[in-house]
């Protein structure tokens, strides 16, 4: 089934998503708080084949460029009485990691794409405000459309992928020397043979790293779990055979321990590509792995088989004897229980509670804290508006709503990452615009800011004192943040 994505009507006057949404009331207590997805934990879901769908109508849209979503002066942060709380988590002085190197792209596609190193100690004077920016250099340096990133295990290697250098026949890894994190230096760029679209990246203990690619070298199906060893060098596309029913992998989880892997199938990269007429094949597929063969031994079909669910992330729940996973679907707007063993994946939570009158609600990426016990996920309204929310995930079969931060219009969260001692998220404004040549239909541009959210066990609350904006702060110009790490440098 092919999809066809129509324009979203144009708006008058700002919509107050206060007014047209019906957003879970947090005053109460979270026990009072009715999850709207009920599941019967006798009788776990099955699980359903992937499909292709109409469940994304408003991903694909070249008409949101300037929609705003107009969602009042208190947008920013979800609770009542956060100011005490917010003052409290300020006075713990961080003493982990002090530097944020962020991979980004010149907007213009004119300047070369780069990372930036900025101040994360919240102690400094120049807390949230950039240091020093390191472009890419040589033939693969523009127009990267630069995307998400991997630290090795030793945290010496930042390995960044460039989503859209396909497009301009460039090599599509690029790896920087960051073992003085205030001091990055660019070593090399590699262009892997049969993959296309660089998306997730993680480490192996053995210093490498495992990353997904959505396609082939023309941009289709099937994509690749791509390996590169400690000293950057290609090791092999995964699987030597890959299977042609939609391996699209976009989401990564990996854990040595339990001989596992897992990937998340999310959407054919080439349809999106077209310049006109707007088709996109999603997917809503987990495959697992076996680690040390990096083989494929099972595909968890995820939500209604009429529609793909769009299966973007996945991640392993820390500790759980079942080893049992989340994904999320951005076009159901659904958060999955994956049972990686039994080959089950059951609805637990629907975002629909959080819907903004015309706008899709896109589940995005997620992360989960050390010891399973807390959910982070940003809700992107296709770059016009955007919200963090946290979940208590002590029992997975039933998630419960914590908390959330609103980050207000045109801020479309997209990535983020919990700092090692899991006391900030820090959340970047900006998921995908597909205006290289070709051209494609992908627009949700965000606002390009960085947060940063201060994390108690039970709320989080936004960070008023860290304010960067790569619309501002970049001396080449308006840019576009996207992957990040957090480092120590020394004092």
């Amino acid at each position: 089934m092919t999809t066809r994505f129509p324009s979203l009507p144009s708006r008058s006057s700002p919509v107050d998503s206060r007014q047209h949404s019906r957003q879970p009331n947090l005053s109460e207590s979270t026990s009072a708080y009715t999850n709207p997805v009920q599941t019967n934990h006798n009788q776990p879901d099955a699980g359903h084949p992937h499909r292709r769908t109409r469940g994304l109508v408003l991903l694909i849209n070249l008409s949101l460029v300037g929609l705003l979503l107009g969602l009042g002066a208190g947008y920013a942060i979800a609770q009542a009485g956060s100011a005490r709380a917010l003052h409290n988590e300020f006075q713990r002085g961080d003493q982990g990691e002090n530097t944020l190197i962020i991979w980004a792209g010149d907007k213009a596609h004119i300047a070369p794409d780069f990372v930036t190193v900025v101040d994360f100690d919240e102690r400094s004077p120049t807390y949230g405000k950039v240091l020093k920016t390191v472009p890419l250099t040589g033939p693969s340096a523009i127009g990267n459309e630069p995307h998400h990133v991997g630290l090795s295990v030793d945290g010496k290697t930042f390995a960044g992928g460039g989503l859209l250098s396909v497009l301009r026949h460039q090599d599509q890894v690029f790896f920087f020397d960051v073992s003085q994190p205030r001091n990055p230096q660019f070593i090399r760029s590699d262009n892997p043979p049969h993959a296309s679209i660089a998306d997730e990246f993680d480490s192996l203990s053995n210093g490498g790293f495992l990353a997904t690619f959505m396609g082939s070298p023309d941009g289709a199906n099937p994509g690749r779990l791509v390996e590169y060893d400690a000293h950057q060098n290609f090791v092999q596309a995964w699987p030597v055979d890959p299977p042609a029913d939609g391996f699209d992998p976009h989401g990564l989880a990996i854990d040595e321990a339990h001989n596992l892997i897992l990937t998340s199938d999310f959407v054919c990269p080439l349809h999106t590509l077209v310049p006109a007429g707007g088709e996109v094949i999603l997917r809503g597929t987990v495959r697992v792995w076996d680690f040390k063969n990096r083989s494929i031994i099972r595909k968890i079909v995820v939500g209604d088989p009429a529609n793909p669910s769009g299966t973007i992330d996945v991640g392993l729940i820390p500790g759980d004897p079942r080893l049992r996973a989340f994904t999320a679907g951005m076009a159901d707007n659904k958060l999955y229980l994956v049972d990686t063993q039994h080959g089950t994946a059951t609805p637990v939570y629907d975002f629909s509670s959080f819907a903004v009158t015309g706008l899709p609600i896109w589940p995005q990426l997620f992360r989960i804290n050390h010891d399973g016990t807390r959910l982070f996920i940003t809700l992107n309204y296709s770059g016009n508006a955007g919200k963090v929310v946290q979940f208590d995930i002590s029992n997975p079969e039933n998630p419960k709503l914590l908390s959330f931060v609103d980050l207000g219009p045109g801020s479309g969260p997209h990535y983020l990452r919990l700092t090692k001692d899991e006391k900030r998220l820090v959340v970047s404004d900006y998921f995908l615009v597909e205006d290289l040549v070709p051209p494609g239909v992908v627009n949700a541009e965000g606002d390009h800011k960085v947060h940063v959210i201060q994390v108690s066990p039970n709320q989080i609350t936004l960070d008023p004192r860290f304010d960067l904006d790569f619309n501002r702060d970049i001396s080449t110009g308006p840019a576009r943040p996207h992957g990040f790490v957090f480092l120590r440098a020394a004092d």
